[in-house]
């Protein structure tokens, strides 16, 4: 059997990929993840201290390391981590995004061992339909993009969310994942929890074209 680890942010894409790899029957061995700054070239920051608890709410290991999110250098945090642990190969949420692709096959080559990506170049509209029907629910924590205002923040992707995405992507390009920072995720309930999310004290912060929804605090249901 093949043993894995899941690279884990909270939101949607690392999270469907994990659902994804246990479907496929691998043995999942740990979750990592590299908790960075919001500026990180390759790293989900939003809210990144809430992924503790939601590993221990998945109940796989969890390793962990932090990252200052200097861009490149940032590369050497999760190869050091990932070197500490024995698999087979590595499997993240990357859908679109060359630099994040290129990066981590880079890494996996240099401690030889497979990159697994099982979302790579899937259609954008039909994953985020799958992701619902599978029972994941996820939440938008951060806009950068064209048509995404202040009202996003917080909302949950469901089918009339998928519908508005797809039509600013005709409207205005937008990647209809979010793929390339447009938005961010949190998922809040899906297969892989024992328990649902329970956000406390969530608060939108806006600044000219971009917000966050910052979450201070989770407990499970």
């Amino acid at each position: 059997m093949l043993k894995v680890a899941v690279l884990l942010s909270g939101g949607k894409d690392s999270l469907y990929s994990l659902y994804i790899a246990q479907q496929y029957g691998w043995h999942i061995s740990h979750v990592v993840s590299i908790l960075s700054p919001p500026d990180s070239w390759m790293f989900h920051g939003v809210n990144s201290h809430l992924i503790p608890d939601i590993a221990k709410n998945i109940g796989i290991p969890f390793v962990m390391a932090t990252t200052h999110g200097e861009k490149e250098k940032e590369l050497s945090d999760l190869k050091h981590l990932l070197s500490g642990i024995s698999v087979d190969g590595v499997v993240s949420g990357t859908i679109a995004s060359e630099y994040q692709r290129t990066r981590i096959e880079g890494i996996c080559e240099e401690l030889d061992i497979k990159s697994f990506m099982p979302l790579w170049h899937k259609n954008q509209e039909m994953l985020l339909l799958d992701m619902v029907h599978s029972g994941f629910r996820a939440i938008i924590v951060a806009v950068a993009a064209d048509g995404l205002g202040k009202d996003w923040l917080g909302r949950e992707i469901d089918h009339t969310c998928i519908r508005e995405l797809v039509s600013l992507h005709e409207k205005y390009g937008l990647n209809v994942a979010g793929e390339g920072g447009e938005f961010e995720t949190l998922v809040i309930d899906c297969p892989l929890y024992h328990q649902s999310l329970i956000i406390e004290g969530g608060k939108k912060i806006w600044r000219r074209d971009s917000g966050v929804f910052r979450i201070p605090k989770i407990s499970f249901e």
